[in-house]
């Protein structure tokens, strides 16, 4: 299971967003961990991803990738988002030729993904999907809120706070990239896509 299963959106905006995200198995392979966080996460800082965290520690955003270098810990979850499909496979392959012996997660379309795994050299282990929203659907905000809050899967990205920060941009108290990197402070594993907020957040302008 993983909190990036539930981002909300049409194909082609999803097609720009992917998570891939190293864990270790708690018990299992977590002892002595952290240095291969460090691994993970020194190759896919080399793809320049658009965001990157740990769980544990925070996001680029908030404090910064020398910090999340510093402070790996046996239960780091690392994560690194990227928005497109070919920095994605190489990024796997990657990763895979290091055999790091971490679990390796990646999040997005699933069509893309196995392409991707496929041509990296590796297969899905599991394949997850989301069964979407359930019951009081008539109290959801707007889809496109939606699918910037959906972004972070904690939920930590208030729809109010999507909602305001589009204000002030259109009041031109704020720029479409400064309210998306604040959208992007709020999920402190740093799985949140703020490439893929500022298009959404310049289509609600």
């Amino acid at each position: 299971m993983t909190h990036t299963l539930h981002r909300s959106g049409d194909p082609a905006g999803l097609a720009h967003d992917y998570v891939i995200f190293a864990i270790a198995a708690q018990g299992i392979n977590s002892q002595g961990a952290a240095p291969k966080f460090k691994r993970f996460a020194d190759i896919a800082l080399k793809y320049n991803p658009v965001n990157f965290g740990d769980m544990k520690s925070g996001n680029m955003f908030t404090v910064g990738k020398d910090e999340i270098l510093g402070n790996f810990r046996e239960n780091s979850i690392v994560h690194a988002v990227f928005t497109d499909k070919e920095t994605v496979l190489k990024c796997l392959k990657e990763v895979k030729e290091a055999d790091i012996g971490l679990s390796i997660v990646v999040s997005g379309l699933v069509h893309e993904v196995g392409e991707a795994c496929c041509a990296a050299g590796t297969a899905a282990h599991t394949v997850e999907h989301s069964l979407g929203i359930h019951g009081a659907r008539e109290k959801l905000p707007a889809p496109a809120v939606l699918d910037i809050s959906t972004m972070c899967g904690h939920g930590m990205v208030a729809f109010s706070l999507v909602e305001h920060l589009v204000d002030e941009v259109k009041a031109g108290r704020t720029t479409v990239e400064k309210a998306a990197q604040e959208l992007a402070k709020q999920c402190v594993c740093g799985v949140f896509n703020p490439v893929r907020a500022a298009e959404i957040i310049q289509r609600l302008l």
